[in-house]
């Protein structure tokens, strides 16, 4: 085999394995709905399928995903989204009932197939609501940028702590 072709074939068989590794899977309420927001590694240009499922009493229920398969009593009550590296999914009118361990699972379909997904246990007195919690876990690079120019902001005397 040609030395090129081969190192080729192992550098796209490498973006297919960590083009779609899910990084983190996090609940919150927003008014009566569960926002569920999957974020993943996005290397590769190969479609991504996606699943959104529960886990209740040793049920697997499908309640979003790209094939379409989905529990007729959940079917109503999803919205989903896609962005470059994020899926997320709402689940309005959210109780007690749907309480459970929530899935999201990535996979890419092709020579090499891959399946990635993350898992989070959601209850509804535990859950967090939607906002800033979820600005300091998505975007924390002010924060960061913050805490950084505190000692310059000390040295020009802007701020004395």
């Amino acid at each position: 085999m040609n030395p090129t072709i081969g190192i080729a074939l192992l550098l796209t068989v490498l973006q297919v394995a960590r083009g779609q590794k899910v990084t983190s899977l996090t609940a919150c309420l927003v008014n009566q709905s569960l926002r569920l927001d999957c974020h993943h590694e996005n290397t590769t240009t190969t479609p991504m399928q996606y699943e959104f499922s529960l886990t209740r009493d040793t049920k697997k229920w499908v309640l979003s995903g790209s094939n379409g398969v989905t529990r007729p009593e959940y079917s109503s009550r999803t919205k989903f989204l896609s962005k470059y590296n994020l899926k997320v999914l709402y689940l309005s009118n959210f109780t007690t009932k749907d309480e459970g361990v929530y899935t999201c699972e990535l996979r890419l379909s092709g020579p090499n197939p891959t399946i990635s997904n993350k898992d989070v246990s959601v209850f509804r007195d535990k859950l967090v609501r939607c906002g800033g919690i979820s600005l300091l876990i998505q975007n924390t690079s002010w924060l960061l940028l913050l805490l950084l120019s505190l000692p310059l902001l000390q040295a020009m005397d802007f701020i004395s702590l």
